[in-house]
Parts: structure tokens; sequence; C-alpha cells
């Protein structure tokens, strides 16, 4: 199997993608500059190197510049994150997803070449706190600043209702585009409006963040 990815730093962050993309069955290049962090890594990839990425050289005799995604976990070591995410965006990375401190260090890493930035304190204060608030919506994606997917589980009055009844493109400009059945377990794409929810469904929306977060109040 052809290796696709490479993670650069291998601390809490960098090693959880290491272990994700090795049970989807997707080999990576792990590196780092720490023999330890290298070493407890070896089972999750067949390529775990210990190499100091701020060296270009070194991305280039790796074949870096082959992989279809590179992700930069370099904790609070923002000049090395910087340096690196430039030195892929120069080898022609197409996707670089760098992990960023905070939102100025996010904006040095847009300019330098990352096309995704990620803020793990930040996002998971963001998802416990709607997850306090919206109890019902299980797990959503931001599209844009304004537009969300989402997974919901169904509020009480949904139940035994069809999606024609329940409305909710008129009622809240928010699309139903998918329904994840757990009895049985099956997934349908665009459902009909004749689909009668069932309260072990789980619904798959995109609409605005507002409009979806009112749908618990329904």
């Amino acid at each position: 199997m052809a290796i696709r990815y490479a993670v650069i730093g291998l601390g809490n962050f960098g090693s959880w993608v290491v272990r994700t993309l090795n049970e989807l069955r997707q080999d990576t290049i792990a590196i780092d500059i720490d023999k330890d962090r290298v070493q407890k890594i070896r089972d999750y990839t067949s390529t775990p190197v210990l190499a100091d990425a701020t060296r270009k050289e070194n991305l280039i005799s790796l074949g870096i510049n082959e992989m279809k995604a590179a992700v930069v976990s370099l904790g609070d070591n923002t000049s090395a994150a910087t340096l690196i995410t430039l030195y892929l965006q120069e080898m022609g990375v197409s996707q670089i997803i760098v992990k960023a401190v905070d939102e100025d260090h996010g904006k040095i890493l847009k300019k330098v070449g990352a096309t995704d930035i990620i803020f793990p304190e930040k996002d998971m204060g963001v998802k416990v706190a709607k997850s306090l608030v919206m109890p019902n919506i299980l797990e959503f994606i931001d599209m844009s600043e304004d537009f969300q997917i989402a997974e919901i589980a169904p509020p009480n009055d949904f139940v035994g209702k069809s999606l024609a009844q329940l409305a909710l493109p008129q009622r809240y400009n928010v699309q139903v585009i998918g329904i994840r059945e757990l009895i049985p377990e099956r997934f349908t794409i665009v459902p009909t409006g004749d689909f009668i929810v069932k309260d072990s469904d789980i619904l798959v929306v995109i609409g605005r963040g507002s409009n979806i977060n009112r749908i618990k109040s329904y």
C-alpha cells in the first residue's frame, strides 16, 4: 500500500492521528525529533522516522512531496511549525493541516501555505459548550462561518411523523440530507418526504447553525 499521509510531530495530537489512520488501514510516515516518541508509535506505522523536519532536505529525502496530505503538530514550537508549513507548500503538498496555538499563529500559518488550521482546545471547548446547551445535537461539522452539518437525535415531537409533516425546510430553513437508522442498521441519503422518523434514528441536517439550534425547542 502506497503511503499517502505524513504526520510531523508525535505528541498527543499527532500520535492519535497516526493511530486513527492505522485503524482506518491508512499508512503514514510518522516523524519526530524525539526518539522516545518515535519508538512509541512504531506499532502503528510502517515508517517511523527520527528526523529534524525543520531541515528541508530531510523532508525531500523522505518523499514528503509525494504525500496526499501532511499533518503538522509541534505543540508550542510555533516557529518550527511555520517553517515546516512553508517547506510543505513549496514542495507542492496539496493538503497541509497544521495545529495552531492561537488565532495569530493560525493567520501566519495560512499565509505560508496551510490549507487547514486546527485549534484542538478551542474546537473541543466549542463542542462541549454546544453539547451542554443542545444535548440532542450529537455531532456537527462547520462548513463555513455560518453553515453546519449536524447529527441530531430527534426530539420527542418528531417521532412517528413523516419528514413532510415536520417540514423542516419550511419551518427552519434546514434540510435533512441523510438519516442513520439503528434499527435496522442502514443509512439513507436524501430521504423522501414519506420517511417516518423513529426514536432510534439520527437525522443528518445541513443549514445555518442558528437555525439548527432552534430545532431543539421544536
